[in-house]
């Protein structure tokens, strides 16, 4: 059923003249004569009583519509303008105050009712704008007017709530910083059920919302130990104290060539990270047939970030020497090479250390320049820069692979550095940048440093 909109009669002066003269003659009954013209009887004696008291003129109509006054735009924008110049001011008085916690001064109070009082807008506007109820406002205006002063408005100065006394934050560091086990409970770490317990039998009843206010406004948080690579080297902070130095110092006719081995790697199908289209998987066999095995020994200089690399069948002193008279073949421009690898038996054999004690004794000779070992601590290839390298090979031509052949592997490998020492060579001040000291940042080797990510090998 349509709603029946009733709509507001407007009756002339004359015909309500005509209505009351009607009914102070009695013609009809007062209800018959208000149904018959459609008003209700309160209507019809107030227009009588007005009648009475000024005739016709008194039977005008007096309640006209007057429209609703629109500000205009530019008052608009000059009470925006005053609003946000009143908050403003609010916020900084906080900041400069530290004001309206749950503890609010009298100055802070008096404040309030000066700016509000003196805006230029609504008392309304200018409290809903800086955040302060009209009843509390009204209530300041009240207790001010009554008694002259705020201070029955301001908490007591001694109040404090349970997650600021001293004593209770006192104890419930020292629960937390003790043992579960010593208060009963078989565990190795405080769940807050637990700890709550454990504080209630030291004297104090505090809730678990507060134990957890408490213990994040200290600043602490739940977090898991990370596993550090470490070495148990007892010469470890010397050995790094030198490489630092050697780093440090390096001259413009020196190198510093970090030196490892990187395999033995099965040629098979590899897995990794690839774009896989909705709906399909992307799986590796776990037992293959292998298509062969290639060992790569190679040696990053860090001052120029150039890769020398080559295939070996093993591991051994006669690898490490081939490499050597490579390196100053390559380099016989240089004074002086570093050689930096670890600890391992090849590395340090009687064989190899005599073959650079008598290639140093013919310096000056195109046999190249002077050797120098640097050594990095014991169990500590973490620190071997070289391994983030090999990294980056195995992310680029290792994974998602399926080679053919241990050639066409070698093949993948001989592009990839080619490229990379090619891409360095173009970009010099890209390659020692951030290896030995001379950016921005000081160059520091921690525990936590991770050459060597154990996922791609």
């Amino acid at each position: 059923m349509p709603n029946i909109v009733k709509l507001r009669r407007s009756h002339t002066a004359h015909f309500k003249a005509q209505v009351v003269v009607a009914g102070m003659t009695k013609q009809l009954s007062i209800n018959q004569l208000c149904k018959r013209n459609g008003i209700s009887v309160s209507l019809y004696y107030i227009w009588k009583q007005r009648f009475i008291s000024a005739g016709t003129i008194g039977l005008e109509r007096q309640n006209r519509h007057v429209p609703k006054r629109v500000p205009s735009r530019n008052t608009v924008e000059l009470q925006d303008t005053e609003l946000a110049r009143l908050e403003t001011i609010f916020l900084n008085s906080r900041k400069a105050l530290m004001t309206f916690s749950r503890q609010t001064s009298e100055e802070e109070k008096l404040f309030v009712l000066k700016l509000v009082g003196s805006a230029k807008t609504s008392k309304r506007a200018a409290l809903k704008r800086i955040g302060i109820p009209r009843s509390t406002y009204y209530r300041w205006v009240n207790t001010l007017r009554k008694t002259g002063t705020l201070q029955s408005c301001v908490r007591k100065s001694d109040y404090c709530s349970i997650t600021e006394r001293d004593d209770i934050k006192k104890t419930v560091f020292q629960v937390m910083h003790a043992p579960p086990s010593d208060f009963g409970f078989n565990r190795t770490t405080w769940k807050l059920d637990e700890l709550q317990e454990a504080i209630a039998k030291s004297g104090i009843q505090v809730g678990r919302h507060s134990i957890r206010r408490i213990v994040k406004d200290a600043g602490y948080r739940w977090l898991k130990a990370r596993e550090v690579l470490t070495s148990n080297d007892p010469e470890y902070r010397q050995k790094l104290s030198d490489i630092k130095k050697i780093l440090g110092n390096l001259q413009e006719r020196e190198g510093f060539f970090s030196i490892d081995e990187y395999g033995p790697f099965s040629v098979k199908k590899r897995r990794g990270k690839k774009l896989i289209p909705p709906g399909e998987t992307f799986t590796v066999p776990q037992f293959q047939k292998s298509k062969g095995v290639l060992i790569m020994t190679a040696a990053l200089e860090l001052s120029t970030n150039q890769v020398t690399h080559f295939y070996s069948k093993k591991k051994n002193t006669d690898e490490m020497i081939k490499l050597l008279d490579i390196l100053k073949a390559e380099y016989r421009h240089l004074d002086r090479i570093f050689l930096s690898w670890d600890a391992a038996s090849w590395h340090v054999s009687k064989k190899l250390l005599e073959h650079i004690e008598l290639g140093n004794s013919c310096v000056g000779t195109p046999s190249g320049p002077k050797v120098e070992l640097a050594p990095l601590p014991a169990g500590a290839q973490f620190l071997n820069v070289i391994e983030a390298v090999f990294s980056g090979m195995s992310r680029a031509v290792i994974h998602n692979i399926n080679y053919a052949s241990v050639e066409e592997a070698k093949a993948a490998i001989d592009r990839y550095f080619l490229e990379r020492n090619e891409n360095f060579k173009r970009h010099p001040k890209r390659a020692g940048n951030k290896i030995w000291g001379k950016e921005p940042a000081v160059t520091s080797f921690s525990e936590s440093n991770n050459c060597k990510d154990s996922r791609y090998r």
